[in-house]
């Protein structure tokens, strides 16, 4: 049986008059056909604000990259972490992506009193936590842990496309597109393709 010590679904309530240090988490990757998920934790300075900061899946491409490097320059810190496809394949996806949102704050520089998680699930923290459904579009913490998640995920794609050019990763990131699954009929799986995913278990027939 899969170990599950890593993860808690649990909810805890905020006390939101506490003092402190508040990181906000998202991730990116869920959804493609290979790659890792990524995650990211980040705590702002509200003496160094970040104008245009939003849900990174409204952000065009140039606007995500020149957010990250002012996310990089002004928050008081940030930590990008992510999971495996090997972890993937072995937790499940949901799973894996609890852990690496859990190892994107443990990598913080500084201790949040409390994180704030964009969805409806929960990483196991030593620290108080609440789940907000679009939290990427309401808290901007969360917001700008979405642009560092996404942005380095891309990068990933990119750096990965160069190794593997077939597949077209650089343009639809991992995700199902009908490109994407033509060149999984065509040359079959690469090393990074998550094989419990339907359509590359599929093409491993």
């Amino acid at each position: 049986m899969r170990s599950s010590k890593f993860f808690k679904a649990e909810q805890v309530a905020l006390n939101w008059d506490m003092p402190g240090l508040i990181a906000g988490v998202d991730e990116a990757g869920r959804g493609p056909l290979a790659g890792p998920v990524v995650a990211a934790a980040v705590i702002l300075d509200d003496c160094h604000p970040i104008k245009g900061l939003a849900d990174s899946k409204v952000l065009t491409a140039s606007r995500r990259e020149n957010l990250f490097d002012e996310i990089r320059a002004k928050a008081l810190c940030c930590s990008i972490a992510q999971a495996s496809v090997e972890e993937i394949e072995y937790l499940n996806i949901l799973q894996a992506t609890l852990l690496a949102m859990q190892r994107a704050v443990h990598g913080l520089r500084l201790k949040p009193v409390k994180v704030l998680v964009d969805g409806n699930r929960l990483p196991t923290l030593d620290v108080l936590a609440e789940a907000i459904v679009k939290g990427d579009a309401l808290i901007p913490a969360i917001s700008a842990a979405s642009i560092l998640a996404k942005v380095q995920r891309d990068r990933w794609c990119v750096e990965y496309d160069a190794q593997f050019p077939q597949y077209g990763f650089a343009r639809h990131k991992g995700y199902g597109t009908v490109e994407h699954l033509n060149a999984l009929r065509l040359h079959g799986v690469c090393p990074q393709h998550r094989k419990t995913f339907r359509p590359v278990a599929e093409a491993l027939r």
